[in-house]
């Protein structure tokens, strides 16, 4: 009995010691996977604290006679913002760039166009915009190349090389990148603008006045988002697939500013309330995965594409604010739906609602205010900047006259000193949407906080009127 008991004790200690061997080896393989966690860094960022370097929201730059604009990526948005820019008056157009000579020839023609002189050409090389961000003669920097790292990158070399910035949107895929570009700022005391048009649709800037003025009472709750059926395997000029190779690879809400933005600055967030928690949903891929199948049999160029790892085609995120309140945010790009940017904003006292069109209106009952009524309402309420470029800015197009507006009104704050209206902060919080809807995506829809990039200063700043109480005094050289 003593001899098979000590065997016995023998035996499980050598056990033991294998099964503590075996766990051990399976926590260190548990940690090894948790370090190759693609996500881990989004949450450890989304965590951590920050000191503000200064307060770029409400700051003031210096004011700049003439704006001396230059313009990097010349494919789609970039020659929207040529010609926009071409229209105000006080803007220089100093130089142009993109890695096909081609496009930069096509923005030299916009230019000619409206009778101004050729820009310094930049081009040829992957890096050639480099080069214009060092360029001692421009004050602006415009940035259009395709979502991705470039935007930050971009971004942040401009500001270090003293250049105010105006980026397409997401101004970052990353935390890290949306963080670099808060420092950059703030260090360098350079405005980063994300190019958010939505902000300067008509029906958002009515209702964004009413909201100052208190018609719709306290705000509670916005539905948001970005429904746009589009066909992505369209081969565009140069084969560049980068919105496939976008949705190959990344779970998540990719495009939220044009729902996110104009509810932010309703809401006056990092002005008072700040985004603060979201969980992210997506669905499964039902459209993109069968497409590229379908065209891989008949043409060999989509054979790389032909994978089963395409994102869902529906992303839901729900945010809630440090003061309790909430926003659905939808985004689905391949479905085919209607058009819409949903646009719900409720109240204590009203909701307002542009999806489906047009714009509609109710205070203080269960229906919308009737045409009259509408029309009532938009001759007391439209804001100055409206009045004052509406007219023109259609005329001039691009959106319906909002991506002219947008062009317009940043040149006018910049020539006048006055703070522009969306600040590296609103930058930086709504493209963090897309790492902290991929987070929460891959973890199981998990909360995860968002960052507060104004460390803290939301609690005191006060909301910018985007209605336009200060500058408007830039005007617009003759339509051609």
């Amino acid at each position: 009995m003593k001899t098979d008991r000590r065997n016995f004790i023998k035996v499980a200690g050598l056990t033991g010691t294998g099964l503590i061997a075996t766990g051990m080896k399976g926590i260190n393989t548990i940690q090894s996977r948790r370090k190759q966690d693609p996500f881990a860094q989004t949450k450890k960022i989304s965590e951590q604290e920050h000191k503000q370097l200064f307060n770029m929201c409400g700051y003031s730059a210096p004011r700049l006679e003439t704006v001396r604009a230059g313009f990097i990526g010349l494919g789609n948005r970039g020659p929207v913002n040529v010609d926009a820019m071409a229209y105000v008056e006080g803007v220089e157009v100093k130089a142009l760039c993109d890695k096909r000579m081609v496009r930069v020839e096509n923005s030299q023609k916009i230019l000619a166009k409206h009778g101004l002189p050729p820009a310094i050409a930049y081009g040829g090389s992957e890096d050639a915009w480099t080069e214009l961000c060092k360029n001692p003669d421009i004050d602006l920097i415009s940035i259009a190349v395709p979502r991705g790292p470039l935007h930050a990158r971009m971004a942040v070399c401009a500001m270090e090389n003293g250049k105010h910035v105006a980026v397409e949107a997401p101004a970052a895929s990353t935390l890290e990148e949306a963080w670099k570009l808060v420092e950059t700022s703030e260090r360098t005391r350079k405005h980063c603008m994300m190019l958010e048009n939505c902000c300067y649709d008509f029906f958002e800037l009515l209702t964004l006045n009413m909201v100052r003025q208190g018609f719709f009472g306290e705000l509670i709750h916005a539905d948001a988002g970005y429904l746009h059926h589009q066909n992505n395997f369209v081969i565009p000029e140069g084969g560049d697939m980068w919105r496939v190779r976008e949705s190959q690879h990344r779970n998540c809400n990719l495009y939220p500013s044009h729902g996110i933005g104009p509810v932010c600055q309703a809401m006056n967030i990092n002005r008072g309330d700040r985004l603060a928690l979201m969980t992210s949903m997506s669905s499964d891929d039902f459209m993109m995965g069968r497409m590229a199948s379908e065209l891989a049999k008949k043409d060999s160029f989509y054979k790389e594409f032909d994978t089963n790892s395409y994102r869902g085609n529906m992303n839901t995120s729900i945010i809630r604010t440090q003061n309790g309140k909430t926003i659905m945010l939808q985004y689905d790009i391949t479905s085919p739906r209607v058009y819409s940017r949903i646009h719900t904003v409720s109240g204590t006292k009203g909701i307002y609602q542009k999806y489906p069109l047009p714009g509609r209106i109710s205070q203080g009952k269960d229906e919308w205010f009737n045409e009259q009524d509408m029309e009532k309402l938009s001759k007391e309420y439209t804001p100055e900047i409206v009045k004052r470029m509406g007219d023109l800015a259609k005329e001039i197009g691009g959106h319906g006259g909002m991506d002219f507006l947008m062009n317009w009104r940043l040149i006018d704050c910049l020539r006048n000193g006055i703070p522009v209206e969306q600040d590296v902060y609103d930058a930086a919080a709504w493209s963090s949407i897309v790492p902290l809807s991929e987070w929460s995506v891959a973890n199981g829809s998990n909360s995860i906080r968002v960052p507060d990039f104004t460390c803290g200063s939301y609690k005191t700043n006060t909301p910018l009127d985007i209605t336009m109480s200060k500058g408007g005094n830039t005007g617009v050289r003759p339509i051609q």
